[in-house]
């Protein structure tokens, strides 16, 4: 049991080094205004009209870094700062977001198969942390347990390595219409994919911990 804490512990840290890292680089390039002047909002609305997708709304929402655009009610959401912000990060975060919604009005396979999973991760991760520690408890008496266990723990794998894809291909959709639409220049462009390229780390990051602590069980499994 002491292994999974130390484990656990380890990837902690290593994901609060990424956290930091891209709180960091958001930081850093929010100080740098794009030359265009245009918001974040501003990008997010030219990008989708760009593409020709009329029914995504863009909205404001609250908190630090809480950006994301939701496929069911086909909005995107900006973080104060991006909303407002015209920023390099502004830029490219909102432009980020809004090659999710390039993804889904394009049927892009891997943003569906993300999507059909939600429901099912959002269960599986309510108990999983429950699951782990009861498992390791009772797992020479109740050995199934510990295969539910590992069965929550590898559908949340599952779901942390598709959302890699996603992610890595929202940004270079984002990157590549900054450019050709002429929002950022050349030294504003290196400066977005920097902060996106950190953004991303926090997704390796969280499925490699997955990942890490998903083969420790189904080892501890086979030598009980």
């Amino acid at each position: 049991m002491m292994g999974v804490y130390a484990i656990t512990i380890l990837l902690s840290v290593i994901g609060f080094l990424v956290s930091s890292q891209l709180k960091s680089k958001f930081k850093k390039y929010s100080g740098y205004f794009l030359n265009s002047g245009l918001t974040g909002a501003e990008v997010a609305r030219k990008m989708l009209m760009d593409y020709g997708i009329q029914d995504v709304q863009i909205v404001m929402g609250q908190g630090f870094l809480t950006d994301h655009y939701n496929p069911l009610k086909k909005t995107v959401s900006l973080s104060p700062e991006v909303y407002q912000g015209n920023s390099i990060a502004a830029a490219a975060v909102a432009a980020h977001e809004c090659g999710h919604a390039v993804q889904h009005a394009k049927a892009y396979p891997m943003l569906q198969l993300r999507s059909s999973l939600v429901p099912v991760v959002q269960v599986a991760s309510q108990f999983q942390q429950f699951l782990l520690i009861i498992a390791f408890v009772v797992m020479s008496q109740f050995p199934a347990l510990m295969l539910i266990t590992i069965g929550t723990f590898a559908l949340t794998t599952l779901f942390s390595f598709v959302t890699l894809p996603v992610e890595f291909d929202a940004s270079k959709r984002a990157l590549v219409w900054l450019e050709q639409a002429g929002i950022t220049t050349s030294n504003e462009q290196a400066g977005a994919k920097d902060a996106l390229k950190w953004a991303a780390m926090t997704y390796v990051s969280a499925a490699l911990s997955s990942l890490v602590i998903l083969v420790y069980l189904i080892f501890s499994f086979a030598r009980r």
